[in-house]
């Protein structure tokens, strides 16, 4: 499909792309219904960019802590990157990103596909790496819509608006969401992701930015048209969360990660392991939800 018929959006779908707002707070009054399990979907094979040499690199996230090269390393140019998993476990490493990001003076361009977009303990995260929270917040561009008509709508104005005015980093957090909650016949949900797959797929082969991509688990399977007809991939980031720690595990290198919530001046018994292939990074920023309000300064 080359054209979405734009006629049938009830209303204009809320867009954080001008140069006053730094992110448009639209919150649901109330959390969107999860949609009622259906049989598993049949698993989907992704083909990640051949790599002849390393990723060119580019200024996404700082140098330290040791998380963010780790990071860093599953992402390219004109390329997508999927981070696949459970919420509680997905939404901490996203959230880290961000404040990562704001560090390294990035700005990042997100369409919030789910209402999950946490101001006040992204904020936090970034007072924490030292960065205010006004200006972690400032350098988030926020796109939000309230039914799968206006996210279509909303992937085709972020297409032309980001080719306009490139930022650091793309995030997609999980744009299938409405289309599993609004009422739309299967035929047409597919067809309608199918051209959001394909957008996102012309817009990385004209901008060199680098894309991330949320689903939860199996949500590759529940995107038609993602991984053969979207964006060419970088890597595909499986996230688990177990007591105390998250875990992440990438496709293209089999590169393992455990991150440990622990104080700076705490040590490990990792700093002595013997350089197996699963590493542990302490993370002394608490892997908890928090509903305390920023402050500045």
């Amino acid at each position: 499909m080359s054209e979405v018929e734009h006629d049938r959006f009830a209303t204009e779908p809320e867009f954080g792309f001008d140069d006053e707002a730094a992110f448009v707070p639209s919150w649901f009054p109330e959390p969107l219904p999860r949609p009622e399990p259906g049989p598993p979907a049949p698993p989907v094979r992704l083909r990640l960019a051949p790599r002849t040499r390393p990723a060119r690199p580019h200024a996404l996230l700082p140098s330290e802590p040791a998380l963010f090269p780790w990071l860093a390393r599953r992402f390219a140019p004109g390329e997508a990157t999927l981070f696949e998993g459970p919420t509680a476990a997905v939404e901490p490493v996203v959230e880290l990103l961000y404040a990562g990001s704001a560090l390294a003076r990035g700005r990042i361009s997100l369409l919030e596909g789910a209402n999950r977009f946490h101001p006040y303990r992204i904020g936090e995260l970034g007072r924490t790496l030292g960065v205010d929270a006004t200006e972690t917040l400032h350098r988030i561009r926020l796109a939000r819509a309230f039914t799968a008509y206006q996210m279509v709508a909303l992937v085709d104005g972020w297409a032309a608006e980001v080719r306009r005015r490139p930022p650091t980093l793309l995030v997609g957090h999980d744009l299938p969401a409405l289309f599993a909650v609004d009422e739309i016949l299967e035929d047409e949900r597919a067809h309608l992701l199918r051209h959001v797959a394909r957008t996102l797929g012309d817009l990385l082969r004209t901008v060199p930015v680098p894309l991330l991509l949320t689903l939860s688990p199996g949500g590759l399977a529940r995107f038609p048209g993602l991984a053969d007809d979207g964006p060419r991939w970088a890597d595909w980031v499986a996230v688990a969360r177990g007591p105390g720690t998250l875990t992440m595990r990438a496709l293209r290198d089999d590169a393992r990660l455990t991150l440990v919530p622990r104080p700076g001046n705490q040590r490990g018994i990792e700093e002595f392991g013997g350089g197996g292939p699963e590493e542990v990074i302490a993370w002394d920023v608490p892997l908890r939800r928090t509903a305390r309000r920023s402050r500045n300064g």
